[in-house]
């Protein structure tokens, strides 16, 4: 398995030691990326181990959960989004999804979860659009006919667990340079979550030109990483609950150091992972709120 492969493994099985999804259900869906019955239920008892720990860190952020009267972080002022299509690599047709500031102080791209363009997704990058920053969201299951065909959310996993690596940082670097297009003479960003966190490092160690500032939100990151190639400034966003992807931040850090990086580490400290999505179990309104005005103020500094 790739590390993006297994990584989607793992998120499944902590869904599984959390209590978010019964052993049936994860056992189908491990089955669904790729992983047969001993290897599923090997893994599944591995992330079991920890789960008196696991099941306290999602309590802790379903109790903080309640919403705002305001609702989501941003979602006052956002804006609305729309499908559109561009060229990608090797002639392909993308999918993504677009909101335009009506005039922007810069641009954004959105990298999605493991389970694709979803509307959580659209609502971020309306987000960003809302305080000036016009965004585009890849739908990285485009060649697959883009995540809406698919009949449910973990056969949108079970694809994107099959597709190469490269094949997304290929895509995603299409998606900047389509941004770039659109936001002519702006400084742009990436802002991903979970598997889109790890592929905003992923984009960063290719060194994909042009990157101003990236704020990666629990993503892990790359084994051997090396961030010398971009000159990104990078807010690196994680839950303190989150010690599967949280074990990866010291070398996240260590690789931003050694490329003298302009950084920043903010860890929510009663949240778990995947904090931010309001349409999840592990959502925390207030920690949410705090990640949201860091990125704003991040963006704010380091794209305009």
């Amino acid at each position: 398995m790739t590390p993006l492969q297994q990584y989607i493994a793992e998120e499944i099985a902590t869904d599984h030691a959390d209590g978010i999804l019964d052993r049936r259900e994860a056992l189908r869906r491990l089955g669904m990326v790729g992983l047969g019955a001993a290897a599923a239920s090997a893994l599944l008892a591995a992330c079991s181990s920890n789960q008196s720990s696991s099941q306290a860190h999602s309590t802790t952020a379903t109790a903080s959960s309640a919403a705002p009267a305001a609702g989501p972080p941003g979602t006052a002022g956002a804006l609305a989004s729309t499908p559109i299509t561009f060229p990608g690599p090797q002639g392909r047709t993308l999918r993504a999804a677009w909101s335009a500031a009506p005039s922007p102080r810069g641009g954004v791209l959105v990298i999605h979860e493991n389970t694709g363009l979803t509307d959580f997704i659209r609502s971020v990058t309306g987000r960003f659009a809302g305080i000036g920053y016009s965004a585009l969201a890849v739908d990285l299951l485009s060649e697959e006919g883009g995540t809406a065909t698919f009949s449910e959310p973990a056969a949108a996993t079970a694809a994107l667990a099959k597709i190469p690596q490269d094949r997304f940082v290929a895509d995603l670097q299409a998606g900047f340079t389509e941004l770039g297009r659109r936001v002519p003479d702006k400084k742009l960003g990436v802002t991903g979550f979970c598997f889109g966190g790890g592929l905003t490092w992923m984009m960063l160690t290719a060194g994909t030109p042009n990157v101003a500032a990236a704020t990666p939100f629990y993503g892990p990151f790359p084994q051997g990483g090396n961030l010398s190639g971009t000159k990104a400034a990078v807010l690196a966003i994680y839950g303190g609950q989150d010690a599967r992807v949280g074990a990866t931040r010291p070398a996240a850090e260590a690789a931003m150091r050694q490329a003298g990086l302009t950084h920043e580490v903010y860890i929510a400290p009663g949240a778990d992972h995947a904090f931010f999505n309001d349409t999840g179990a592990r959502y925390n309104a207030t920690d949410a709120a705090e990640a949201w005005k860091r990125v704003t103020a991040w963006y704010a500094k380091y794209l305009g």
